[in-house]
């Protein structure tokens, strides 16, 4: 499977990259119902306990979240092989505890929307919805931004509509458009906002300027970028976020590309807890940062219910430590 995202200003670009078949789902079983936690550590100071998050300070979302990415047919195109399985899988993520879920219009495109609304619809309460427009679809493999302001407008009035919602809680601004600048682009989600379209705006694949440039125009409550345990460019993004108070949902949370590598210390932590790398993957990024909410998704049920479990892991400091020393 295949998916094909811009990268922040300093490689704009539109690359392919092939997603892991294991990768993680999200689940939150742990999490459901439980209060919100202020931030704490552990005898490591990166190492996060919160639990639950306040996405824009008045959404409580629990820090695990769902990708509807895969559940589209292949290369991200069209409908899914087995729509009746997309369809369990969705419901499945919520009724295990996940109440964050993350889409764009241009997952199938349209497709993933429309079957949230199908599979959820009418949303139970505290469920977010988040979704992306700016970037669109000529054919499978492509991904082309457009950012202009007439085009979003009519991106979130489509979003609206496939979702069966009358405001969107969580509106992202799916990249940059390199041809149009980004305070055009930020204006225009700010109209829809106003006009009570939009709850709360967020921003996906930019760099620290670019959101100080966005916040002028107006409110940015989360960031969406790739990161994981080996591919951490986004690092300043991160610490950005942590600073200003603001969420970040980090891509390919596991390794684009081959996937994550099973480098020593993974392995050692998965076989002292007796789980896969990946859940350890997971575990690391909750213990990574309190604003960290990570939206990893599956179109298997198996997945999402043995990822539902890694919400539990808590890895020990040396573990974490270990882990965190591969990318360096």
């Amino acid at each position: 499977m295949t998916d094909e995202f811009h990268e922040p200003k300093r490689a704009r670009r539109v690359t392919r990259r092939r997603f892991l078949g294991v990768s993680l789902a999200s689940g939150a079983a742990l999490l459901a119902g439980k209060s919100d936690v202020m931030f704490g550590a552990n005898s490591s100071p990166n190492m996060a306990t919160n639990t639950t998050w306040k996405l824009g300070g008045d959404l409580t979302v629990n820090r695990l979240g769902f990708g509807a990415m895969r559940v589209t047919g292949e290369g991200i195109w069209g409908w899914p092989p087995d729509r009746q399985n997309a369809l369990k899988v969705l419901r499945s993520a919520v009724e295990l505890g996940v109440n964050l879920i993350d889409t764009a219009d241009a997952y199938g495109p349209d497709t993933s929307e429309l079957l949230i609304a199908e599979a959820l619809h009418p949303y139970p309460k505290g469920l977010v919805i988040a979704t992306k427009g700016g970037l669109t679809r000529p054919g499978p493999g492509e991904w082309v931004p457009n950012c202009r302001p007439e085009h979003l407008k009519q991106a979130v009035d489509g979003s609206l509509k496939r979702l069966r919602l009358e405001r969107i809680d969580l509106y992202q601004l799916h990249t940059v458009d390199p041809k149009v600048p980004i305070e055009e682009s930020l204006g225009a989600l700010k109209q829809m906002q106003d006009a009570g379209k939009i709850r709360h705006i967020g921003l996906s694949n930019v760099d620290p300027e670019e959101i100080a440039r966005a916040r002028k125009i107006v409110p940015i409550v989360s960031v969406q970028n790739r990161y994981n345990i080996e591919d951490r460019n986004s690092e300043n993004v991160l610490v950005y976020c942590e600073k200003e108070n603001l969420g970040f949902l980090p891509w390919f949370p596991i390794g684009g590309g081959g996937g994550l590598k099973p480098e020593n210390p993974l392995n050692t932590a998965a076989k002292a807890h007796g789980v896969s790398v990946y859940q350890v993957a997971l575990a690391w990024l909750l213990e990574r940062s309190p604003v960290m909410l990570p939206i990893p998704g599956t179109s298997s049920l198996a997945h999402l219910e043995e990822n539902v479990a890694a919400a539990k892991l808590k890895l020990t400091p040396e573990e974490w430590k270990a882990i965190d020393a591969i990318a360096g």
